[in-house]
């Protein structure tokens, strides 16, 4: 991309190569915003199978069964699929990789009160783009902080290699792996207000609290990307998607990544 058409300054993109994350404020509108609530309302009434199987009848014992994450939401939703191509996003993508962004995946959050969180984890274990990595694109649609079960991220993790996953706390995680931190690096808050989105590396170690709130929920929308010059992904995120729409497959990364295909049944992440 030319200098002039540029979304992020030097400095911000100097702290993603850092850091291995950015938060970026004022990519969504409110009109956005409350079209992705209405949406997810409405997709959160019903039963998608293969993509979101609440159990409308759930106690309270645990907060995701009736409310469990909506996978490639993309799929079956045009709204979704809109979103997750929403220019100014791809543009700061494109800004990152230095090279368009593909579409591979598609992922909304209600995480109601109660929820469990998410273990540590790293996204590229499971997508497997090579060459190069995805990047995570975050977007909190309501705000999220250390109480509602807000995002933890250990900075400068990015630079590490993929490692293979230990087993996850069950009681705290509602997914099954973790990845520990090196010793001298702790995980901290992401505090993130309504429609800020946050970008991350692939190998960026990273997870969540548990929403430890009795009234707010911690709606996200979150997508993943690879860069344009990717030959290979795992074979769940096919196909990917041009900002224009176009859909493009890349090779299936049949590896298994660093630990060897039994880790294949951990899709999705």
């Amino acid at each position: 991309m030319g200098s002039t058409l540029l979304k992020l300054t030097i400095e911000q993109k100097q702290h993603f190569e850092r850091e291995g994350y950015l938060i970026v404020k004022g990519l969504f509108s409110e009109d956005n915003l409350s079209e992705i609530d209405t949406t997810f309302e409405d997709i959160s009434l019903q039963t998608v199978p293969g993509y979101f199987e609440p159990d409308l009848q759930a106690d309270a014992s645990d907060p995701l069964k009736r409310y469990p994450r909506v996978m490639h939401p993309h799929r079956f939703n045009e709204t979704a699929k809109k979103y997750m191509l929403h220019q100014p996003v791809m543009e700061v993508l494109a800004d990152l990789y230095e090279e368009e962004a593909l579409a591979a995946q598609s992922m909304f959050y209600y995480k109601p009160p109660g929820s469990r969180g998410q273990a540590l984890h790293q996204d590229n274990f499971y997508l497997q783009v090579e060459p190069g990595n995805c990047i995570a694109a975050w977007t909190a649609i309501d705000a999220a902080d250390e109480q509602n079960g807000g995002l933890l991220v250990v900075p400068k993790t990015n630079t590490l290699d993929l490692s293979c996953p230990d087993l996850a706390d069950a009681k705290e995680s509602f997914t099954t792996h973790y990845v520990k931190p090196p010793k001298d690096e702790k995980a901290m808050p992401v505090i993130m207000e309504r429609g800020d989105v946050l970008f991350f590396n692939g190998n960026l170690i990273h997870g969540s609290y548990r929403n430890k709130t009795k009234d707010r929920f911690r709606r996200a929308f979150i997508c993943h990307y690879a860069n344009e010059s990717a030959t290979h992904i795992n074979q769940h995120y096919c196909p990917l998607y041009r900002q224009n729409g176009e859909s493009i497959d890349l090779e299936n990364n049949t590896a298994g990544g660093p630990c060897g295909t039994e880790f294949e049944a951990a899709y999705p992440h």
